[in-house]
């Protein structure tokens, strides 16, 4: 169903219509054609959306879907009375329900990310972003007693996608280090790591996928190697076992779900959505 087009209009980024919509359309067979429209926050911009969609579904000849997270009530207005369309409204759907259960009125807030010079919230996110950043494949060992998690795992486990996934979303401060044939050889954790061991959390992979994965930044050497990535991976994971450390596969799992596990294993204090 490539015919059929999806829009995600928002006064903000669009971020959580899309999130939302594409959640919704992942439980059916189709691959629509996405269109987000973010920062809709005037009538006029309302009216150029309302024209944009009509076009569609003329042209197509099948009405679009179309997922909105509108706080202003005019701008909605002029979408939900003009469109040909099929229309998913966040807010008429969750918000108004739960202003009428709670007793109290939402703040109709125009996007996550709003008036961002006052969110401490948005300035701690930054502050994690940056201590990850600085603090990713082991290349700054201090204030590792600031870190909400320090990741362990051999090279190309994940680690560093997963680290800046729990900055962006969470806030979290994640540091991550790499376990290399020095650490094998002495059959222990690197010694700056050893204070912290409540917050190290370990990933591990299989050796046929770390193959697979290694040979696409350095084929045929020995360090992508499956002889190699089993030895690796063989004494990573008998490093965390003796060392009671946390860990999980990659493998088969998304950066989603790898948070999530982090997250339920840790229990930080601080956590932002």
């Amino acid at each position: 169903m490539a015919n059929r087009t999806v829009f995600f209009v928002s006064d903000g980024t669009g971020i959580t219509a899309e999130t939302f919509g594409n959640a919704i359309l992942a439980q059916f067979e189709i691959q629509p054609r996405h269109v987000r429209l973010p920062f809709i926050d005037t009538v006029n911009k309302a009216q150029q959306v309302v024209r944009q969609i009509n076009h569609t579904a003329e042209s197509e000849g099948k009405r679009p879907i179309v997922f909105t997270t509108l706080a202003n009530a005019e701008v909605f207005q002029v979408i939900e009375s003009n469109t040909q369309c099929m229309l998913m409204d966040m807010f008429g759907t969750f918000v108004n329900p739960l202003e009428k259960e709670l007793g109290i009125t939402s703040n109709h807030r125009i996007g996550r990310f709003s008036d961002v010079s006052k969110s401490q919230a948005y300035h701690d996110r930054i502050e994690a972003i940056n201590y990850s950043l600085a603090h990713d494949d082991g290349q700054l060992n201090v204030d590792l007693n600031l870190a909400d998690v320090i990741l362990v795992g051999v090279s190309r486990s994940g680690k560093t996608p997963t680290s800046l996934y729990l900055a962006l979303q969470h806030g979290l401060k994640a540091a991550n280090y790499p376990l290399i044939p020095e650490d094998f050889e002495r059959q222990q954790l690197p010694q700056s790591l050893q204070p912290h061991i409540k917050r190290i959390f370990g990933l591990t992979i299989q050796p046929e996928r770390l193959s697979e994965i290694r040979n696409e930044r350095r084929p045929n050497s020995r360090y992508a190697s499956l002889q190699n990535c089993r030895m690796e991976v063989r004494e990573a994971e008998a490093m965390m076992r003796r060392s009671g450390i946390r860990w999980l596969s990659t493998t088969t799992k998304s950066i989603e779900e790898i948070a999530t596990t982090i997250l339920q294993e840790i229990r930080p204090e601080r956590l932002i959505y």
